[in-house]
Parts: C-alpha cells; sequence; structure tokens
C-alpha cells in the first residue's frame, strides 16, 4: 500500500520543479500543448499514411490503433489550446495565423470536419488496405483545407 500511493506522490514532486519553470506563461503553455496535439496527429497520420503509400505492410491491428488514436485525439476539447495573442504575428513561437481568430466560426467548421474524417478513418482503418486508402484521402484533404488558410508555412 505505502508504495503505491508514494510512488505517484513522488513522481509529481519531482516533476513540478522542472515542469512549473517551462511554462513561463499560460499562452506559451497552449502553445506548446496544441503543437504537441499536432505532433500526435502527424505521428498516427504517418503510421496510416506509410501503409496507405505501401512504404510498410498493411496490418489491420497497427492501423486500427493509429485510428483509433486520431478519434480520441479530435475528441479532446482542446478550446483552451487557442487563446487570443497566441497566433504567429503575436510570438514567434507558432505558425497559427491571425485568421483563426478572426474567422472562429470557420476554424471550428474545419475542425468539425477533421472529426468527421476521423470517425470514417476508424470505421476503415482495420478493414483492408483498399479502405483505409480510401478515408486517408478525405482525412489528409481536412488537414490541408485547415492549413492552408490558418498555418503559415514553415520557415
Amino acid at each position: 500500500m505505502f508504495h503505491r500511493l508514494t510512488a505517484p506522490a513522488l513522481a509529481l514532486a519531482l516533476a513540478l520543479p522542472v515542469a512549473l519553470p517551462q511554462a513561463a506563461s499560460a499562452d506559451e503553455a497552449a502553445i506548446g500543448a496544441r503543437k504537441g496535439q499536432f505532433q500526435l496527429f502527424a505521428f498516427n497520420l504517418g503510421i496510416l499514411g506509410t501503409m496507405a503509400q505501401g512504404r510498410t505492410p498493411y496490418d489491420a491491428d497497427t492501423a486500427q490503433m493509429a485510428a483509433d488514436h486520431l478519434f480520441h485525439l479530435t475528441r479532446s476539447h482542446n478550446t483552451a489550446l487557442w487563446p487570443e495573442g497566441t497566433d504567429n504575428a503575436s510570438t514567434g513561437n507558432t505558425r497559427a495565423l491571425p485568421a483563426i481568430w478572426d474567422n472562429l466560426e470557420d476554424f471550428a467548421q474545419r475542425y468539425g470536419a477533421l472529426q468527421e474524417a476521423a470517425v470514417a478513418m476508424q470505421a476503415a482503418a482495420g478493414t483492408d488496405l483498399a479502405a483505409l486508402q480510401g478515408a486517408l484521402g478525405g482525412l489528409g484533404g481536412t488537414c490541408g483545407a485547415c492549413h492552408d488558410s490558418y498555418r503559415a508555412p514553415a520557415p
């Protein structure tokens, strides 16, 4: 019993002094968190994409796991990750364009399209390679459409 309670408390105590200085501000923390979310999107899309392109063998279990992760990632309530003033004109630490906050309704609709595409991918990924390939086009299209309007090009 002692170890079950003390190990998590010790881990938290050791992590706090390191975590607090890194999050210099709430805005920086939000930017870091949303970058992390998008890295997880990219990681799972990469798994699906390499299978769809034939660069790795299709594996139904792995494809389904990646699709499930994408589904759940798109379901996280992430409005706190987008505070005003966290665009690339206000800070140099992001590629998010100010247009996001000028067009929040459109931005939210595009995120809704991503959620729908993640549902379709979740239904298709573990079925077979052709189904995965068909769903990947829609999923990638939703990503690209949002990036074209709301993400600055890479430097």
